[in-house]
């Protein structure tokens, strides 16, 4: 994902999460730091022609500078968004995306992936749960205005799950 993206990539946030849509300056945050020898962040987009039709986003942590390894790896990672268009929902365009971001993990030298999914949102655990996700907790009100709880879930050795999901173009 680039600068360029965040227009079109917020009016797919606002059309999936309208209670809880990330603002343009939380992409631009996380963007800032997306490139470059130390970025700790991980961003792609799904194109069908010129249109954006998916998203997705990793944060690490525990790099040497915060206490990870020793040799600048980071030790964990966090799964910040992946959304879809609903015309895509079923296609695998998900799956590919998750792959994605599983790679960047283990490019980053990642021990384990976590993330936070809505406790109404099936679709997506069972997503997590097939690249090897379990689930380790809940988080009372996490989404808010909605109050809903989040389900914390975590994957330990982000490189066992890679597999060769198919499709769509996927952009860093």
């Amino acid at each position: 994902m680039r600068w360029w993206d965040i227009e079109p990539v917020l009016e797919l946030e606002k059309d999936l999460f309208p209670e809880d849509a990330w603002s343009r300056g939380m992409f631009w945050s996380d963007l800032a730091h997306a490139r470059g020898p130390g970025a700790t962040r991980r961003y792609v987009v799904a194109t069908d022609g010129d249109r954006i039709v998916g998203y997705a986003g990793l944060a690490v942590a525990g790099t040497a500078s915060e206490g990870g390894g020793e040799d600048g790896s980071a030790t964990g990672a966090d799964i910040q968004t992946i959304a879809v268009a609903r015309e895509r929902w079923g296609t695998g365009l998900g799956a590919r995306l998750l792959t994605e971001l599983l790679r960047a993990a283990t490019e980053f030298d990642c021990t384990e992936v976590m993330l936070e999914c809505r406790v109404d949102n099936v679709r997506a655990q069972k997503l997590y749960e097939r690249f090897g996700f379990e689930a380790i907790g809940f988080r009372r009100g996490y989404y808010q205005p909605g109050n809903v709880d989040a389900l914390v879930m975590r994957l330990t050795d982000p490189s066992t799950s890679l597999n060769g999901v198919q499709g769509t173009e996927i952009n860093g």
